[in-house]
């Protein structure tokens, strides 16, 4: 249990740090008056007085965490931090004579921190502006990673930093250095992320939104994270403008942003587009997009301009695993909703703010197969799995193998689990898709003009662990099932 001590005593400091956060909304109710400022304090001050209490009280347990502190670490973040964030809901909503169930409370915190988008609440446009703001900042928190932040900041506080960036590092590359120190690393990906988020909430504010609703779809839209202050979502704007910046930016932050930061910090943009995952993502999105609107187009669901104004939009938004919508899409051809719920799945990079598989486990799936077609017909041929112009390392391989048996054992067992609850199998299986993958729609009974609410609370539980689960890309959480695992 010792061993435990650095590890929570490093969670502390990362709540007092999330309280702070908290000074946002708090600011925000201040000033717009929404009536619910006074519940601000007591979610700063209880969070931050049990970080406190953590910091302070195992300060003298300072250590270099080892590669399975950060395996520990992580996972308590995503499973802890989430009880913090429900409190301005719990304390908000009860202010206003609105009640939210401690399940529902934590799905939605869940919901916003992984960035999935996939909400249990109604009226939204009728909530207090605070709330609103919380909700959707919890996506931007989340979208380029707490403990990524918590490395360029937590030095100062003498956290080494390398075994939370590998273990809060989306994809099966985690030690590629960007510089000589991580501290660095983080701090230039958070500036990259904070100067898309900038340009993003000019560009909204400029198109005509109000202030706080640019400022609220920024979070969603570079987050990749898709929750709306609005219960219409984008449809509120009814924009053909505002839906084309979203699309940009949409687009922007499914790519891996070190290479933004590699490309701004050499002063060069060649690199950039010679990446073989960034070329395979932008690819998919955008061919996805017109084959959807091409189908919608052939089969008269809308004329060619509307085919492309939606198609594009809607592919981009759910296969980026963000979920902004302008029309319900279950009324479209069958084909085109299970499309884009299936890109989802790989239609991102790693270093994104996206979610699911990854482009690049894809690409090396598939090199691996061309590898193993061209060995039954030349057995002793020597061909090595390249990517761009490096060989993919057999330990990287045999790690995206069982990172994808892993990926599909956990959404068959969840998807009989819920079948088990009586859940219909489309409604079943697209819910444990989307919150695996951290998109939020799905199918059935939660496509886009309904929500979670639907689901009973033992079903929400379940899509909370398969979001959890998503986020923490599995292997993690799977590895402190091991017995092996805890052995020192």
């Amino acid at each position: 249990m010792r061993d435990l001590f650095p590890v929570l005593r490093v969670l502390g400091m990362l709540m007092v740090m999330f309280a702070l956060s908290m000074l946002l909304p708090f600011a925000v109710s201040w000033f717009a008056d929404d009536g619910i400022w006074r519940i601000y304090p007591w979610a700063i001050g209880i969070t931050a007085a049990v970080g406190l209490s953590l910091w302070v009280g195992l300060d003298h347990f300072r250590r270099e965490l080892q590669p399975r502190h950060g395996v520990i670490l992580v996972t308590l973040v995503w499973v802890v931090l989430p009880l913090c964030a429900m409190l301005p809901l719990v304390l908000g909503l009860g202010h206003v004579g609105l009640s939210i169930s401690f399940t529902h409370a934590y799905f939605e915190a869940v919901s916003g921190l992984t960035t999935t988008g996939a909400t249990v609440l109604t009226g939204l446009d009728a909530l207090p502006v605070s709330i609103n703001v919380w909700r959707t900042f919890l996506q931007w928190l989340g979208g380029m990673g707490i403990l990524i932040l918590a490395v360029a900041i937590l030095p100062l506080l003498g956290v080494g930093g390398a075994q939370l960036f590998r273990a809060e590092a989306a994809g099966p590359i985690k030690d590629t250095k960007l510089t000589p120190r991580m501290t660095e690393t983080a701090k230039g990906l958070w500036g990259v992320y904070g100067v898309f988020s900038l340009a993003c909430a000019l560009a909204f504010w400029a198109a005509g939104m109000e202030p706080l609703d640019a400022l609220m779809h920024m979070f969603a839209t570079v987050s990749l994270g898709g929750l709306s202050s609005h219960d219409a979502s984008f449809a509120y704007f009814d924009s053909p403008l505002i839906e084309l910046i979203a699309l940009v930016f949409m687009l922007l932050a499914s790519c891996n942003f070190a290479l933004y930061f590699v490309a701004m910090r050499k002063g060069r943009w060649d690199g950039f587009w010679r990446d073989p995952e960034m070329r395979a993502t932008l690819a998919v999105l955008l061919g996805g997009g017109l084959i959807v609107a091409l189908l919608l187009w052939a089969k008269g669901v809308y004329g060619p301009v509307e085919a492309l104004r939606y198609g594009i939009f809607h592919v981009v938004s759910v296969a980026t695993t963000t979920g902004f919508t302008t029309v319900d899409y279950l009324s479209w051809p069958v084909f085109a909703p299970v499309l884009m719920l299936l890109l989802s799945g790989v239609a991102t990079s790693a270093g994104s703010t996206g979610g699911g598989i990854k482009m690049v486990r894809m690409l090396i799936l598939l090199k691996q197969a061309r590898r193993e077609l061209t060995r039954l017909v030349h057995p002793r041929a020597m061909q090595p799995v390249r990517l761009g112009n490096g060989v993919v390392d057999d330990r990287m391989i045999f790690s995206v193998l069982a990172f994808m048996l892993v990926y599909g054992a956990t959404v068959i067992t969840l998807s009989m689990v819920l079948l088990l609850t009586d859940l219909d199998p489309v409604t079943a299986f697209s819910a444990v898709l989307a919150s695996v993958h951290c998109t939020g729609p799905g199918l059935g009974a939660l496509g886009p003009s309904s929500n979670y609410a639907v689901l009973t609370d033992f079903q929400t539980w379940i899509c909370t662990l398969a979001m959890l689960l998503g986020r923490l890309e599995i292997l993690s959480f799977m590895a402190l099932l091991s017995p092996a695992f805890w052995r020192r």
